[in-house]
């Protein structure tokens, strides 16, 4: 099991493409034994402390092994719809974790 979290900045006004690709992309994850498991859209309100622009969502996912992970990420399917991706984040942390 790996586990990653994304943290998403956007480009401004460009929201509706962001969500158009999330749409898609989030259930053809369940074809590689991906899930989300916290999907967070912070407020301004919910920030503790913040050393720079907020995130627009933060994701917490899940896939059974990096292979499945991998596997998504090449997926036809997805890379139709990766222009709204592109066109949509200005930025992306992924960090890789595990369980404890």
């Amino acid at each position: 099991m790996i586990y990653l979290t994304m943290i998403i900045f956007l480009q401004a006004g460009k929201e509706a493409l962001f969500n158009e690709f999330e749409e898609f992309a989030i259930p053809l994850m369940s074809d590689y034994s991906g899930r989300v498991i916290y999907r967070i859209r912070p407020t301004k309100e919910s920030l503790i402390a913040c050393h720079g622009p907020a995130p627009y969502e933060i994701h917490f996912i899940s896939f059974d092994s990096e292979m499945d992970f991998h596997n998504f990420l090449k997926d036809e399917r997805r890379k139709a719809f990766m222009h709204l991706k592109e066109a949509s984040i200005k930025t992306t942390f992924l960090v890789k974790g595990k369980e404890l």
